[in-house]
């Protein structure tokens, strides 16, 4: 028999069968007492099969055959592998959904080229884009889905691949719909720093023991490297009332809150920054914006005369 060699991450794209699928296939092998179609292999590395050959592993009396095909790279064969795998009928939305997303990083990183020279990859930028774009381009068409899903696809499947790294198993728990998360969840994880990629996981895993930021006494919200968040007081507008025409009372109320609250808040940045240095960065947001302020109530005193 042909000892065939197992590559982890080859095998991982593969959604594994149900145990009744795995018995009907091992059923209808021993049936057949060969395999019809050849394994599909790299080298000596196995591409495509791997439930065939394991079932031949065990029924050593079955014969079978191997179709080498011509792979250059690791991303191509994995790019080939999520491709093939697309083809079938059973997937779960969610394995089609991480499928796209790995194919197209795959290929992504298979068209890279040569990267290790600075020229080399100043010489090769404008090729990698077009190319990843015709390679978006294109598994969009074969998957009868936009371009901006192929994309999102990949920040899914990146998702999902640092989940299984913090917790193994939770991949195939995920994408066969067995842990419910969305895909704003994956791609919340996916955009997160390294050493908050354990906490946003349990975030999404856990909502209900998400803590929750506590005010300070003076009612403003804290958190380590974020802006403060202002506390929030009910506001009540004069323009909120039958004096005013209805289509137009909401514009007026959201200017009104909006002028409100910029004067809250730089009053409370003003109490809470004594340093002139600081001040100095308040007057430069504030001058950024006096111009066009005073533009505007110019435009709309000309727009009032004219129609005077």
């Amino acid at each position: 028999m042909i000892n065939l060699k197992i590559d982890p991450e080859f095998q991982s794209q593969i959604p594994p069968l149900t145990d009744d699928e795995f018995k009907q296939l091992e059923e209808n092998i021993l049936k057949e007492g060969k395999l019809l179609s050849p394994l599909i292999v790299w080298g000596n590395t196995l591409v495509d099969g791997h439930n065939r050959y394991e079932i031949v592993q065990e029924h050593p009396e079955i014969s079978f055959s191997t179709m080498p095909l011509p792979f250059e790279s690791r991303e191509e064969v994995l790019a080939w592998i999520c491709k093939n795998q697309l083809g079938r009928r059973n997937l779960t939305p969610e394995q089609k959904y991480y499928l796209m997303g790995k194919q197209y990083e795959a290929e992504k990183a298979a068209h890279g080229g040569d990267r290790k020279s600075t020229d080399a990859k100043s010489s090769s930028l404008k090729a990698n884009l077009i190319d990843s774009s015709k390679t978006c381009d294109r598994i969009a068409e074969e998957n009868r889905v936009s371009k901006d899903t192929v994309i999102r696809a990949s920040r899914y499947m990146r998702g999902v691949e640092i989940a299984e790294e913090l917790i193994p198993g939770l991949k195939q728990s995920i994408l066969s719909g067995q842990t419910k998360v969305s895909k704003a969840d994956m791609h919340r994880l996916a955009k997160a720093a390294y050493n908050d990629r354990a906490q946003t996981l349990q975030d999404i895993l856990h909502p209900e023991l998400k803590a929750e930021p506590t005010p300070d006494a003076d009612g403003v919200i804290r958190v380590p490297g974020k802006a403060p968040v202002m506390p929030f007081r009910k506001f009540e507008s004069v323009y909120d009332s039958d004096a005013y025409p209805e289509d137009v009372r909401y514009e007026y109320v959201a200017l009104e809150e909006l002028t409100t609250r910029f004067r809250i808040s730089f009053n409370y940045q003003l109490e809470q920054m004594p340093d002139n240095a600081q001040r100095d960065v308040i007057l430069e947001i504030i001058h950024k914006h006096k111009d066009y302020l005073t533009s505007l109530e110019a435009a709309l005193a000309d727009v009032k005369d004219q129609t005077a």
